[in-house]
């Protein structure tokens, strides 16, 4: 199954996409806003032209580690890359100008909920600093609420939570194992 977010009102339609060869074009009403959008199933070339004209952008394929959103009952898994610099992690919402943004229906989660800092250290090996956004509810690393101001080094493997959700941080090079 897929999902396809209608460009209005940013809601879900999913759809078997195995019913549809590739290449063909498909057209969906919103059934929220009735918004109609045309989308085409199959490859996009737009990601190979984006990862040439900014390939920081696609950090966990060049090598800069990825975290693992696993929410208890709210949502999917999902893998989102990090990139060099500061990974501003907090809820999806259209006009949100965070650059690591988590889809979730949980209400603990704020807009802008953390930070994640990917930078090299004196031996130029990654490394990966947590802070907290500020937010509403904190930022929990090993079942310790983040101070403020307090900046946590975590590594591969390290699990934070934010709101009801826990995060697992994949450092680049690491094995990825997921279950």
């Amino acid at each position: 199954m897929k999902r396809v977010r209608c460009p209005k009102c940013d809601q879900y339609i999913t759809f078997d996409e195995k019913k549809y060869a590739e290449g063909q074009s498909l057209v969906f009403q919103c059934p929220e806003c009735g918004k109609q959008f045309g989308v085409r199933i199959g490859t996009t070339k737009l990601k190979n032209r984006q990862k040439d004209e900014n390939p920081d952008e696609f950090a966990n394929e060049n090598g800069f580690g990825s975290i693992v959103v696993i929410e208890n009952v709210f949502h999917y898994k999902q893998v989102i890359p990090l990139k060099l610099g500061d990974n501003t992690i907090g809820r999806y919402q259209k006009g949100n100008p965070i650059n690591t943004p988590i889809e979730t229906v949980d209400p603990s989660v704020d807009n802008t909920h953390c930070i994640i800092n990917v930078s090299y250290d004196k031996h130029h090996k990654l490394k990966y600093v947590l802070r907290d956004g500020p937010s509403n509810t904190g930022t929990f690393v090993d079942n310790e609420i983040l101070g403020d101001r307090e900046r946590r080094v975590i590594e591969n493997g390290s699990l934070f939570t934010i709101g009801a959700t826990s995060i697992i941080l994949r450092a680049a090079g690491e094995e990825q194992e997921e279950g």
